[in-house]
Formats: structure tokens, sequence, C-alpha cells
């Protein structure tokens, strides 16, 4: 796993590789933080897979389930669970009509600067219930999101067991496995 800084334009100015595969990240501009990495899971199989294939053995032992979010960690939540054999629940960004009883809880605190309500479908938080839960995500940068899914892991009655992430970018101060860390700004 290397990651390196890249001259030239500001929009490849990052580049990573994990398993053999490389990715030259673009980066976005962010409110005052400036310009930061953007990983982008969606879309992309090879890294993706190459990822979840390094990401497996850092899964603690005596995890039941994963816990992700949509959008961007989903396939690698995915792939992760393919590659272990353990099932996977999804938090949502927005209430679906089907949703039953669903949980809910404020991430105060975005990187990209806007504040989110994410939701967790009853059955779906029942899947946790009496369980050791490992949350997993692409980036975690301040860690708002991961502390709201490790929430709703509390509120649905399951154990949390860590945070697992492709990369660590900022300043969290979670108690973090990861594989990469990505520059706060480039």
């Amino acid at each position: 796993m290397t990651l390196t800084q890249q001259p030239g334009t500001e929009h490849h100015g990052l580049r990573v590789s994990v398993g053999g595969v490389t990715r030259d990240l673009p980066t976005v501009r962010v409110g005052s933080v400036g310009r930061v990495p953007l990983v982008e899971f969606l879309g992309d199989s090879e890294f993706t897979n190459a990822v979840a294939e390094a990401l497996v053995p850092l899964i603690p032992e005596g995890t039941e389930v994963l816990l992700t979010v949509v959008t961007n960690a989903l396939p690698l939540a995915h792939e992760i669970s393919d590659r272990a054999g353990l099932p996977y629940v999804v938090a949502r960004k927005k209430r679906r009509t089907y949703m039953q009883s669903p949980l809910i809880q404020d991430v105060p605190s975005m990187t990209m600067g806007v504040a989110e309500t994410l939701w967790l479908d009853g059955p779906h938080a029942e899947r946790l219930r009496g369980k050791q839960v490992l949350v997993v995500q692409d980036v975690i940068a301040s860690g708002g999101t991961a502390q709201a899914l490790g929430r709703f892991v509390e509120r649905s009655g399951g154990t949390l067991v860590g945070y697992l992430a492709a990369f660590k970018q900022g300043d969290s101060t979670l108690p973090l496995t990861y594989l990469q860390e990505l520059p706060k700004s480039v």
C-alpha cells in the first residue's frame, strides 16, 4: 500500500496503491479546508475489490455483522461481506416509504460541510441486536458519520467492536483501523 503526492494538475494530485491497483485521486474543494482527495468506489470494481481484499484480514475476531452507510462505502462493504462471509446492514441518508419503525440519527458535522440525518429501517436494526458489529466506511475524516453508525449499533442492542475504513483523513480520534492515511488537504 502506497500513497504519493503527484506533481502537476490540481485535479489529479494524489496517487494511492492498494494490492497492486493504483488510482490517481481527483481533488475537490471543500469549504475552507481547501482541496481534498476524493476516493470513489462506485463504478470501480477493480479498486473496490483490491481494497476489500486488503481490509478483510483487519476485521476483528468475533465480528458477526458489518454496518455501513450508502453510497460510496456500500460497494466496499458488499465486497468485504462477500469475502468474509459476514452479513451487512446499510443505513440510508433518506427515509424510504417502506421503512418500518426506523431509527433516526443526526450527523452533526460532515466533512463536506453538510449536516445529514441517517435512517436505519427497524427490521435492519433488529439484525444488529445481540451481535458483534463492525462499522465499515470508505473514508473517515472527522468521524461524525462513523459515530452516528456506532450509535445505531448501541440503540439496536448490538455491541460495537470497532471502526474499519479504507482511508483515514483528518483528525478523527476514533479507535480506527484503516489501510492508509490521506492528507487533510492538498
